[in-house]
């Protein structure tokens, strides 16, 4: 009977709430004047006549107020304040039409009905409701909501409004809100989670932490990582705030969270230094750290931003994406988007002479090691030769301000891309002993969150997949940084630069990989599948070292580092070649490239001050075929599966 009257045409469903309305209001009177007028010589006859006359204009009231155009389910404040204000009216309607009739001592009469009708249209109503939010929320999953402070209540009304999930309790650290009841939901503190999850048959756990620090939520994640359901997160404020996403946007949670590393605001003065009014030019601009730089870049007004970029796909989809913010926030910033590849000085110094570039920032290399690895030859012409040439047209197009994008992999590298970026560190040090025109600097800095081959997304597919979840080892650690702080602080350490400086960011505390698969895995309400556990849901294989990897990664070469005015930058000095020596340098190693002679290369690079400490040797794929040298590893890695 509920089903089908739940499926009838809305306009049926107003037919019957009018009728209904009728029936109660008619019982309603009927019911007041038993309990009012039973000893009196008043004839029940008259009185009905008389509401009859009323009863029009309470429901045209009704009807007004929009009584029947609400959801019954979603019924609030402004449908009962329409009820109560009907037969209010209905009410004063009676009194007239009673003194118009000459009906004395009708006042009791007139309060019981409007009681008795405010009972049953009302809270018939509220009942109504009460019955379907609670069979609606029968195939909903029981959710916990982690704080009771305005996005909580927020999160809680999407959610009961919604169809997916249902807020049964809160927790809250605020002692005052505790053991009180928000909307209708009662509030807990976080030390009961535990028993909560049991009481109330909790499948999954909302963090409504939106403006909290990152320490902060990293302590809750900490008390949280050993209960066995998954917790999930709201957007954080700015997104809620810019509109970008809605409160009941739920996300997994976020690595930057389980880090608990607060990042550092901007100087402003350094953001502007070297982009506002300036001509701007980003090479690798379609990359995941070359595209963050953009979308940093176009905020401090830059005069043009010009995207030099190898693919076609990258550029198109960067350009797209900054109009629409440029068109969004109404900047005025001029795009210019290029195709084409650091490997070709003229067409760079072309570029950058036709634009009138003053800044650059040199994004573009090669950076997936096992990749480069298998391919050291193009490895090497990208990231060495793709620098210099153009940093010389960088000089020749009279550049103000040219700053490399490098990695802590190029200290003391074990691999060939990390060999190839101090190599490009070395040749813009050189560089800035040659000449004074253009101001070289290098940033140094470890893993980005949600690059290109990043562990992080591709932990969690493989977790959602019913795992393995891949390690190459059980000890191996890295640093990490989100993009947005990585770009900002690159600008930023760009800015202070006076000539060939080394500046190393502040990347915190170093994180072991296979800790952080575990704690994926249990924040996402799994359990590890060890000796321990055996009958836990996601194993961690531990695949093995690949080629050129090191346990640890580092950021200095040697122990001269100097503050800066930034608290996350450090500057370093290093070893650094003359421009004579370094270019008898890359003479040999251009010769090497254009002969294949990967071995040569190897030894060029070892015997440059690189630290270079290298083993694979065989590792190209085309060298090792030409001249059938067996390879220790015969499996091409993923792209995804990298540093």
């Amino acid at each position: 009977m509920l089903g089908w009257l739940l499926t009838l045409p809305r306009s049926i469903k107003r037919i019957i709430s009018v009728l209904v309305d009728i029936v109660f209001l008619c019982v309603s009177l009927v019911t007041a004047f038993i309990l009012t007028q039973a000893n009196k010589s008043t004839d029940l006859q008259v009185v009905l006549i008389i509401f009859c006359l009323s009863l029009p204009v309470t429901l045209l009231i009704f009807t007004k107020l929009g009584l029947y155009r609400a959801v019954i389910r979603y019924i609030g404040q402004h449908a009962l304040g329409a009820v109560l204000a009907g037969i209010v009216s209905s009410a004063m309607v009676l009194s007239l039409l009673f003194a118009a009739f000459d009906i004395p001592d009708k006042g009791n009469l007139i309060f019981v009905y409007s009681l008795l009708a405010l009972i049953t249209s009302g809270g018939l109503r509220l009942l109504a409701r009460m019955f379907l939010v609670q069979r609606n929320n029968g195939h909903k999953a029981r959710v916990l909501i982690y704080g009771a402070g305005s996005s909580g209540r927020q999160l809680a009304q999407a959610l009961m409004n919604g169809e997916q999930y249902h807020p049964v309790v809160f927790v809250d650290d605020d002692t005052t809100l505790q053991r009180s009841t928000i909307l209708g939901i009662p509030v807990g503190s976080p030390a009961q989670i535990t028993s909560l999850i049991k009481t109330h048959n909790i499948s999954r756990i909302l963090l409504a932490l939106p403006s909290v620090s990152r320490s902060r939520r990293r302590e809750v994640l900490d008390a949280l990582e050993e209960l066995p359901i998954p917790v999930q997160s709201i957007p954080g404020m700015s997104d809620l705030v810019d509109g970008a996403m809605r409160i009941d946007e739920l996300q997994d949670v976020k690595i930057e969270d389980l880090l608990g590393r607060d990042a550092v605001a901007p100087k402003t003065k350094l953001m502007q230094a070297n982009i506002q009014h300036k001509v701007v030019m980003v090479t690798g601009a379609g990359g995941s750290i070359g595209s963050e730089l953009c979308r940093q870049i176009i905020n401090y007004q830059p005069k043009t931003l010009v995207l030099f970029e190898l693919s076609e796909f990258s550029l198109y989809n960067i350009e797209q994406e900054l109009r629409n913010l440029i068109v969004q926030f109404e900047l005025d910033v001029k795009l210019i988007p290029v195709m084409g590849t650091s490997q070709r000085r003229k067409r760079l110094e072309t570029v950058m002479t036709a634009f009138n570039v003053q800044t650059v920032y040199h994004a573009a290399a090669y950076k997936h090691v096992p990749l480069v690895e298998y391919n050291i030859v193009e490895g090497v012409r990208n990231n060495v030769f793709g620098t210099w040439y153009a940093a010389e047209a960088a000089i020749s197009s009279g550049v103000e301000t040219f700053v490399l994008i490098s990695t802590d992999k190029a200290v003391r590298p074990t691999n060939m891309m990390g060999a190839s970026k101090r190599l490009s560190e070395l040749v813009l040090q050189a560089l800035a002993r040659r000449q004074s025109r253009t101001r070289f600097s290098m940033v140094r800095f470890g893993n980005v969150l949600g690059s290109s081959g990043s562990v992080v997304p591709l932990f969690r597919e493989q977790i959602r997949k019913g795992g393995p979840v891949t390690v190459t080892h059980k000890d191996i650690i890295r640093y990490f940084m989100t993009i947005p702080e990585a770009a900002q602080l690159v600008i930023q350490a760009g800015a202070m630069g006076k000539g060939g400086d080394v500046f190393v960011l502040d990347m915190g505390e170093p994180v072991k990989i296979a800790d952080l698969a575990k704690r994926m895995i249990h924040l996402m309400g799994l359990e590890v599948k060890d000796e321990v556990h055996p009958n836990g849901d996601i194993e961690i294989h531990y695949t093995g070292l690949r080629p050129g990897e090191k346990l640890y990664e580092e950021l200095l070469i040697g122990e001269n580092v100097r503050s800066t005015e930034h608290a996350r930058i450090m500057a370093a000095d290093e070893v650094m070649l003359e421009w004579r020596d370094m270019h008898t340098l890359l003479e040999e190693l251009s010769l090497a490239c254009d002969d294949y002679d990967v071995e040569r290369i190897v030894d060029i690079v070892r015997r440059s001050p690189t630290g270079f400490n290298y083993v694979n040797t065989s590792c190209d794929l085309i060298y090792a075929s030409r001249f059938g040298i067996p390879r220790s590893e015969d499996k091409v890695p993923s792209a995804k599966v990298v540093d």
